[in-house]
């Protein structure tokens, strides 16, 4: 019969599917199960660069003067030689009064191109700018946004990678107001996955960091030699990442070095956030897949493949939220028509389908049960225990809800990225969340 056929046919090609989503996840379990890997280290340097930290800020006057006199007051590191630029892009407000009250340099870009109404534009323009001056004035460039705090020993921990030879380089990825509600607990264990457990096997293993947001770090020699912030996209970040890949530049994890970033605090926000993550990287995805391929097969470098198994996910997202609830409907429709005996069937025994519906229920049910635990639980638990602080939170027992809401967090977080991949690129002013949480910053 065509229908048992069709059934057969779609069955195989849902294997195939199964092994393509197999392999990516494997890779996040790996990282999972290596989190008791040391820390990479860098020496300590008595020799200091001259560091510029660079901030792209747009109507930012209610956190733009604490966060600039934070980082000019609580650096542990010689106050010479590190300056900070605040680029005030279309600014209807005081941003710019409040920045240079608080002791930066201010920038000023105003740019009515409706277009350019994203965060690259005044990033590109700060980092132009500094360029362009005289050879020697700057040894690094830092990015951080404009509601960025940093540890003390920040600037002292990214120049000791630069004195080690690393010309590009992420931080910690941790929480201002981590503690503050669900949603910022949820989004606070998701930025420190990638932290916790993907930076630092990566850089145990020599495989190039993901760089994207804030606390990027970048040689002013890589600047120079790369034409710039050579990005066009909403996912400007990671489209520098990605260029940078490209031409051989192996990015790098100080784990020591940690910015705490201000975490969505609303659904509105959250999903957001998400959509702009979904939609830039798609679009990444579809135009840098067949360079990092190209390369791939050309030095065998591993960090192009586990750069296109981390982005490949985005596009599985949207695939599996189409393919799987309709596949396995069909399936679990057929096989019980063919036990009830609605349907006739000849290439296999009634008994082979029945016990079809029951195996893949059972074998669904396991492994839902299992990604529940490792992605869910596991992760959520681990990172709770060990980098709670990291997280804004004084005490563990604060993230507990958290942990125990994670796989819902995973769910929800994976259903917004996908609807971002089918979504158009846009950019909109999330709300500033002013809590302090941390006396590592806080004062």
């Amino acid at each position: 019969m065509w229908y048992e056929i069709l059934f057969r046919v779609l069955s195989i090609i849902n294997y195939v599917v199964l092994i393509i989503i197999a392999i990516p996840l494997l890779l996040q379990v790996f990282y999972i199960l290596l989190f008791f890997v040391k820390k990479k280290t860098f020496p300590k340097s008595d020799k200091k660069a001259k560091i510029a930290y660079v901030i792209p800020a747009h109507n930012e006057e209610s956190v733009i003067y604490d966060v600039v006199k934070n980082l000019l007051g609580k650096q542990n590191y010689p106050k010479e030689n590190y300056d900070v630029y605040v680029i005030a892009h279309n600014c209807t407000d005081k941003t710019a009064e409040f920045a240079e009250k608080a002791g930066a340099k201010v920038l000023v870009l105003d740019d009515p191109d409706p277009s350019h109404r994203k965060a690259l534009y005044p990033l590109k323009y700060g980092i132009d700018y500094l360029i362009n001056l005289p050879e020697g004035s700057y040894d690094l460039v830092i990015h951080l946004d404009a509601d960025n705090y940093v540890n003390k020993e920040f600037s002292s921990l990214m120049n000791d990678a630069y004195q080690s030879g690393i010309d590009f380089a992420c931080p910690y990825e941790g929480s201002l107001n981590g503690t503050q509600n669900y949603y910022t607990k949820a989004s606070a264990l998701i930025y420190a996955f990638n932290s916790r457990f993907g930076g630092r096997v990566r850089e145990r293993l020599g495989i190039s960091a993901h760089i994207n947001g804030s606390g990027a770090t970048f040689s002013m020699k890589m600047l120079k030699e790369c034409g710039g912030y050579d990005c066009v996209t909403v996912s400007d970040d990671a489209e520098f990442n990605f260029n940078r890949l490209l031409e051989g530049y192996k990015g790098h994890f100080v784990e020591e070095a940690v910015v705490y970033e201000d975490m969505p605090s609303t659904f509105k926000d959250t999903m957001n956030r998400n959509k702009r993550i979904g939609s830039g990287s798609m679009g990444l995805l579809k135009a840098k897949m067949p360079l990092l391929f190209k390369k791939f097969f050309k030095t065998w470098d591993f960090s192009l493949m586990e750069m296109f198994l981390l982005y490949e996910m985005n596009f599985l997202g949207i695939f599996l939220g189409i393919w799987l609830p309709i596949y396995y409907a069909y399936h679990f429709t057929f096989t019980a028509l063919v036990q009830n005996g609605t349907i006739a069937v000849t290439m296999m025994p009634v008994s082979y389908y029945s016990s079809m519906l029951w195996t893949t229920l059972i074998v669904a049910a396991c492994v839902l049960l299992g990604l529940f635990f490792i992605f869910g639980f596991l992760q959520a638990a681990i990172v709770a225990v060990t980098d709670y602080k990291k997280l804004g939170a004084r005490k563990r027992r604060e993230l507990f809800t958290a942990v125990l809401l994670f796989p819902f967090s995973i769910i929800l977080y994976g259903v917004t990225i996908c609807i971002g991949g089918m979504s158009k690129p846009s950019w909109g002013k999330v709300k500033r969340n002013t809590v302090k949480s941390n006396d590592e910053f806080s004062g």
